[in-house]
């Protein structure tokens, strides 16, 4: 199913850490599955829970073709898990969907507040049914407060929490991040508020619920930021590529482009006006301390550019580096996948699709050593697993047929 390059120094015969723990994914675009793609990742049972007809909105995202329906988006957000269509609006859908509630640990959704009390499925209604299952709630500005009923995306959330106020160059237009960092950010806190709630779980056998939105987890990555204003009660403002922390950290002019570095210290500061034979620098009045080079960040940048001048990116890089200062290329996505490191991390793996043949994916960002995660389920086909799952809920002969003659299954 998975083609990477073999590792034997790896253990492969151990069961991966959530096998025995069962997910309902019943959520659309990216930080509702992506948080359940991590969890199947881990072995967990996922099963994706999808309206019929349409499925997953990302299924039919991104606007170039595949040779199916499905985006190249969806398949790399999708892997490890089992789909179902179910029509939740109809008491069927939801008689097979309670049933789904009671074998389930987890169940993670990513509809506007309010969108799942109204449909009967909310969290007050299902723990009645499973007093142990872990809701986890992802939206764009949370269950509670003023902006809660507002809907949420990656943009509104960067703009809103703070994160597009520094992001660009002094006096520029507006920039996003060039990745979605609330979206991923809040897939990623889901996972770690639902596997605590997990973890509690199995010592009080109840559940909870979690409430995770895109705008707590911007804000959660501003630390930086909000401890210097916080600290000085100066606004952060938009620093291009360098740091409210440390000076010289940013990008450098080179003669054949750019590279990144920082010296990000005294010792280092010294060390790279050494290394290029800029000694007069360091009992300059301007850049003799951090805070100093950082009130003259402009001027530091404009000497050391002077310098870097005169050497290509890759010579100063191979330069600083073996003085042990940081630095490094600016790579392009094929460039970061095809690197050598790239390639070493296994950072690109392939899958085996039954429409499309193999589809690239990006590898596993976290390495488990003992029990390293691993592919056994392609990114599913829309409805690919309805009749295998409710086989295994006992549903079959009148009973299915009741509920295919109620709507469960159809738009």
């Amino acid at each position: 199913m998975i083609k990477t390059p073999k590792n034997k120094s790896l253990p492969t015969n151990k069961p991966l850490p959530l096998v025995g723990m069962r997910v309902l994914d019943v959520s659309q675009v990216m930080a509702g599955p992506y948080c359940c793609m991590l969890l199947a990742d881990l072995g967990a049972d996922v099963i994706k829970i999808e309206p019929p007809g349409t499925g997953d909105q990302t299924r039919s995202a991104m606007g170039f073709k595949m040779k199916g329906s499905d985006s190249m988006g969806f398949l790399n957000m999708n892997r490890n898990k089992r789909s179902v269509t179910l029509n939740l609006k109809s008491n069927a859908g939801k008689e097979v969907f309670f049933k789904l509630v009671k074998t389930a640990d987890i169940l993670v959704e990513n509809y506007r507040p309010g969108v799942m009390k109204k449909l009967g499925i909310d969290y007050e209604t299902l723990k009645v049914i499973n007093p142990g299952l872990v809701y986890a709630s992802i939206s764009g500005f949370g269950q509670t407060g003023p902006w809660a009923d507002r809907p949420g995306f990656d943009l509104m959330a960067q703009a809103m929490s703070g994160v597009m106020s520094v992001t660009g160059y002094p006096n520029g237009s507006p920039v996003k991040a060039g990745v979605p960092v609330a979206d991923i950010g809040c897939a990623l806190f889901a996972v770690y508020g639902i596997l605590s709630a997990y973890i509690g779980k199995t010592k009080s056998g109840e559940g909870q619920f979690i409430d995770a939105s895109l705008f707590d987890s911007a804000l959660a990555f501003s630390i930086w930021d909000t401890c210097q204003y916080w600290g000085t009660g100066i606004e952060p403002e938009k620093l291009g590529t360098a740091n409210h922390m440390s000076a010289p950290y940013q990008a450098m002019k080179s003669s054949n482009g750019y590279f990144v570095m920082g010296a990000t210290n005294q010792k280092l500061w010294k060390l790279l006006c050494e290394k290029i034979d800029r000694n007069g620098l360091i009992e300059d009045t301007r850049f003799k301390t951090n805070p100093l080079r950082l009130a003259n960040r402009l001027e530091l940048a404009v000497e050391l550019e002077k310098s870097f001048a005169t050497k290509t990116s890759e010579q100063w890089i191979d330069l600083l580096l073996a003085a042990g200062i940081p630095a490094g290329p600016i790579n392009t996505y094929p460039q970061a996948f095809n690197s050598e490191h790239g390639k070493h991390r296994k950072m690109r793996i392939e899958i085996d699709h039954p429409i499309e043949g193999k589809v690239p994916n990006i590898g596993f960002a976290v390495k488990l050593m003992a029990t390293p995660q691993k592919v056994t389920r392609h990114p599913p086909l829309l409805g690919e697993h309805t009749k295998e799952l409710l086989t295994e809920l006992g549903i079959e002969g009148e009973e299915l047929a009741a509920l295919t003659e109620g709507g469960a299954f159809n738009p």
